[in-house]
């Protein structure tokens, strides 16, 4: 099992410390660090400028988002990304969710396997230097009638093969993700439910594509807390806010993936009422209701043998590349959280 970070969004404040995060994992062996956006930072600019300053590192987007860009664009994007760091990119793509989707791309959020599975089917043909020819449901290229003709990317990417992630939860999105992707973006991963969450439905969209897990990148998310194991009840509560708007308020109460996440993994009468509270302003109160199994079971707290023994839960679990949100109050202690996932791998004889 390798390690990453993500850095999350650009633009919070926190931009000099998210770049000397950056460099300080590229110092420590990380292998990938990922950049994400909403409708802020782009992510794009964020990688390009991680990428010239640090050496070794893959940047990677997670995610850039599928109704903000066309295909061909995505294609352009990466191939220069990969061409600027030396071979260092890797893409990561979704749907996004339907507020942001609707509300800030204006594109509707429907069929979003469909529209998945051929975003990605053009992006890997343009990058593979094709002349891209589509007709398809969501997109057409070029386009009848008219004075347009295939073209082909005109830049080289270093490497022949960019490697492709999608950010999945639902089991229709990590089968088809198993099926058309090189890697699974998760959020929320709990070691212990692992396979029924998300390892089953991935594995059957690769025996269908005829193909084993060998090679394929499972990539969970997990933030990591610092301290002594005693308080690893406090350090659980720096997340409440997080999961509340995750679990509680991200998309519709209808649409919400992430609640149906937990609910899968055993808690449909805790996030039932987290979802009621947070819909009905009360954010504190959506936070509180939060189990706090499910804030230690997603996330890596306490000391650094704590730390080892959930990583090595991780790689048991199947994980190949476990990514760490590093927190702290000030960047000392986000440095020395960076620090002590290299230890804890160590530890855990992972390394």
């Amino acid at each position: 099992m390798k390690l990453g970070i993500n850095l999350g969004y650009w633009g919070a404040g926190m931009d000099a410390d998210n770049l000397a995060v950056a460099k300080e994992a590229d110092r420590l062996g990380y292998a990938v660090c990922w950049a994400a956006e909403a409708y802020g930072s782009d992510a794009a600019t964020v990688l390009a400028y991680v990428a010239a300053q640090t050496e070794r590192i893959d940047v990677g987007s997670a995610i850039f988002q599928i109704p903000a860009r066309q295909p061909t664009m995505t294609a352009m994007t990466a191939a220069t990304l990969d061409t600027l760091s030396g071979g260092r990119f890797r893409l990561g793509l979704g749907v996004s969710g339907p507020q942001v989707s609707e509300g800030w791309y204006g594109v509707k959020f429907d069929k979003p396997l469909a529209r998945t599975r051929e975003y990605v089917e053009i992006v890997r043909k343009a990058m593979s230097r094709e002349r891209v020819s589509h007709d398809g449901a969501h997109w057409t290229l070029p386009l009848p009638d008219g004075p347009g003709k295939p073209l082909k990317l005109t830049v080289h990417p270093e490497r022949e093969r960019i490697p492709l992630y999608i950010a999945a939860i639902g089991p229709k999105n990590l089968e088809q993700t198993g099926e058309i992707a090189d890697g699974a973006l998760l959020i929320f991963p709990a070691a212990e439910h692992l396979q029924e969450t998300a390892l089953q439905h991935i594995r059957a969209g690769r025996e269908k594509a005829g193909k084993t897990m060998e090679g394929f990148d499972v990539c969970p998310t997990v933030p990591l807390a610092l301290g002594e194991d005693k308080d690893v009840s406090a350090l659980a509560d720096m997340f409440r806010p997080y999961t509340a708007l995750y679990v509680g308020g991200m998309g519709s109460r209808k649409q919400n993936f992430y609640n149906q996440l937990a609910q899968r993994m055993g808690y449909e009468k805790e996030a039932a009422e987290i979802q009621d509270k947070y819909l009905a302003g009360d954010k504190e109160g959506a936070a509180a209701a939060i189990p706090q199994q499910l804030i230690d079971s997603t996330t890596l707290l306490g000391s650094v043998d704590r730390i080892a023994d959930r990583m090595r839960a991780y790689s048991e679990a199947g994980v190949t590349t476990l990514t760490i949100n590093p927190a702290g109050l000030t960047l000392d202690d986000r440095l020395a959280s960076l620090r002590a996932g290299t230890e804890a791998m160590e530890r855990a004889g992972l390394a």
